[in-house]
């Protein structure tokens, strides 16, 4: 059975690594993970090519070039690979988030912004769960899409998606999120800027409405630059910081998972604890801000962060099963567009505000 199939407990989706661990074959050698991987990060590599040639956003490039290879995940010989690329690379680019946030970027924002933005995160991640049973959608799924909108996209919804386990969001319902964000996102980058200038906004009201709203960081700089330098600076803190509360909103989410899975949980007695990436995102935050690492670091960090959680990404889109993905209909669709609507005017709403 390969790891992706031999998943663990409702409760245990929080500790995953000590489960995936204790599940991993000990046959398994380093020349197992070659198909997988090398199939993984040729697909990465192709999607980076197309996006810097043709301006396209690489996370939606990704995933379109992972779904149409997903027939390879049939091959076994794949598995050891694509888990590998979709679990622990995940991991590792969560970690290496960290390098690029810091306790000085959090006081640049200001206590009243600051609380602003908390509020619309958590806002739009209750909005977005109470709203799925008007469509009909289980509230893991809409938590899943709630949260990546509310954090910072794709890689928050990876970051979640390793908490709240396929056990309660198949992988088919995961990929059609990301697609959703990703496609959200791009469109927002598009017309956020143009309707802050209809709007007749400032440039700091603007930079914090698309630095708050705008799901992927790139896009969230780049939106808030393409509408002036002084937005583009103001979007660029406001997206760090929902960066940085990326953590604290996993540990909000893992509580409540703890909770709804409780019986479960003393069934199976595992301890309630952090997952190592979000404590290896914290403290790489946490040494950044007492001594700032070197540029060089942190752009080398930033750019492996990248690398890894696009892999992650492909491979995760590698793992879906396309019939199960074009089964998901219309009402999939609904925590996406519910969550990025309110996100959008919670933040015009604090942004008018300031």
């Amino acid at each position: 059975m390969a790891i992706s199939e031999q998943r663990w407990p409702m409760a245990a989706d929080l500790y995953g690594e000590l489960q995936l661990e204790a599940a991993r074959p000990a046959s398994r050698r380093w020349r197992d993970y070659l198909p997988g991987g090398l199939v993984t990060a040729i697909a990465a590599l192709a999607a980076a090519w197309l996006a810097d040639h043709y301006a396209a956003p690489i996370v939606l490039m990704g995933l379109l070039i992972g779904l149409a290879l997903s027939f390879l995940s049939q091959d076994r010989r794949t598995h050891a690979g694509l888990d590998l690329m979709s679990q622990t690379a995940l991991r590792i680019g969560i970690v290496l988030v960290g390098a690029r946030i810091t306790a000085t970027q959090l006081a640049e924002l200001g206590p009243l912004p600051f609380a602003l933005l908390v509020l619309i995160m958590l806002a739009v991640i209750v909005a977005t769960v109470a709203s799925a049973r008007w469509f009909r959608q289980d509230s893991h799924a809409a938590l899943l899409a709630g949260g990546a909108t509310a954090i910072c996209g794709a890689s928050a919804a990876l970051a979640l998606y390793s908490l709240i386990g396929d056990k309660r969001v198949d992988q088919a319902r995961f990929t059609l999120t990301l697609v959703g964000i990703t496609v959200a996102s791009a469109l927002a980058m598009t017309l956020y800027p143009v309707l802050a200038a209809q709007l007749g906004l400032s440039d700091t009201q603007a930079g914090f409405l698309i630095g708050a709203s705008i799901h992927d960081v790139a896009q969230a700089i780049g939106g808030g630059f393409s509408f002036s330098p002084q937005a583009g600076e103001v979007a660029t803190i406001v997206k760090l910081t929902r960066v940085a509360l990326l953590a604290p909103m996993l540990m909000l989410v893992g509580l409540w998972l703890g909770r709804s899975g409780a019986t479960e949980a003393a069934k199976t007695r595992i301890p309630l604890r952090l997952p190592w990436f979000i404590l290896g995102f914290l403290a790489l935050a946490a040494i950044n801000s007492l001594a700032p690492l070197p540029k060089p670091v942190q752009d080398g960090s930033a750019t492996a962060a990248q690398a890894l959680l696009l892999l992650a990404i492909v491979a995760t889109a590698m793992k879906a099963r396309l019939h199960l993905l074009l089964d998901q209909g219309w009402r999939s669709f609904a925590p996406i567009i519910v969550a990025t609507l309110t996100s959008f005017l919670l933040s015009l709403a604090a942004a008018v505000s300031l």
